[in-house]
């Protein structure tokens, strides 16, 4: 559930990015991808390493319009990395995207097997939701319009939050504070567990029902947008689908979109600015949020 899983792309850009791995040495195709192409102007990054919670892992980084005017939507963008590997630094391209069309953006680290396992994993990514409410007013959001969005395994984290309210009322989060969740390739419903990281981060838990979004839909949920690409080998497109089928089945109001063509990376590369035009999923999640 990385980005490494499969090739970013194919053709010149696959090249671009060969030659620029080269270039950073052992640097991620992600880092690469932040460094050598261009971002989205109009962004910045407002605020790097702030802390939510005790530990290098609970920190949290903050990008915002250039022109904001200081009551700005929020998104809370969670990475994926198969609960085990990830770094928030690495997301700079996505915290550019989202704050270029006026969100007032964060992206969060959070501890990671072996470390932890589930739920803690979870409990940090509702504490810096926590964080969001009680502080984003200061940097130019608004905090009575935080959206929750993720990548895979992060994808799987926002659903979680949002779909079982739980883990945020544990954390101190007003009901009503998450408008909307935006799920990109995520894993919903993956039970027997049949991957070593599945098998790591869910397989000491004693009642694992829990630990599938699909059995924690409620009407209660907010808004859902949930996508996928076709193409997508490493987490297969019928979690999607069986997400969809359970919340329209408890009447709640989700949205699911496929893109033709895209794998489990292309998803994610396309909040970028250099392969937007491979799939509108910056564009939709936008529009979703803002409805």
């Amino acid at each position: 559930m990385t980005v490494s899983d499969q090739p970013l792309l194919t053709g010149r850009r696959t090249l671009l990015l060969g030659g620029a791995a080269a270039a950073l040495g052992a640097c991620s195709p992600l880092s690469a991808i932040n460094t050598l192409l261009p971002g989205d102007g109009g962004a910045r990054l407002a605020a790097r390493d702030l802390a939510y919670g005790e530990g290098a892992r609970r920190r949290l980084d903050i990008y915002a319009p250039d022109d904001n005017p200081g009551d700005a939507p929020v998104m809370v963008f969670i990475y994926g990395g198969g609960w085990n590997d990830g770094s928030k630094d690495d997301y700079t391209f996505v915290g550019q995207a989202f704050a270029s069309m006026g969100f007032v953006t964060v992206v969060p680290d959070y501890r990671l097997v072996p470390e932890v396992r589930f739920p803690d994993f979870l409990h940090d990514c509702a504490d810096a939701v926590r964080w969001v409410q009680d502080n984003i007013a200061r940097h130019g959001g608004a905090p009575g319009r935080v959206h929750l969005a993720g990548h895979s395994a992060g994808a799987y984290n926002a659903m979680m939050l949002a779909l079982d309210r739980r883990y945020l009322a544990r954390a101190g989060v007003r009901p009503g504070l998450v408008r909307s969740v935006s799920g990109l390739a995520g894993p919903y419903d993956f039970l027997p567990l049949d991957d070593p990281r599945t098998v790591d981060a869910f397989g000491r838990h004693p009642r694992l029902a829990e630990t599938q979004p699909i059995n924690v839909a409620s009407r209660a949920a907010p808004r859902v947008f949930i996508a996928t690409g076709d193409a997508d080998t490493t987490v297969f497109p019928r979690n999607t689908y069986a997400l969809a089928r359970r919340l329209r089945g408890v009447g709640a109001a989700v949205e699911v979109k496929a893109y033709p063509g895209v794998g489990h990376p292309g998803i994610l590369l396309a909040l970028g600015r250099s392969f937007r035009g491979n799939a509108p999923v910056l564009a939709d999640i936008v529009r979703f949020a803002r409805a």
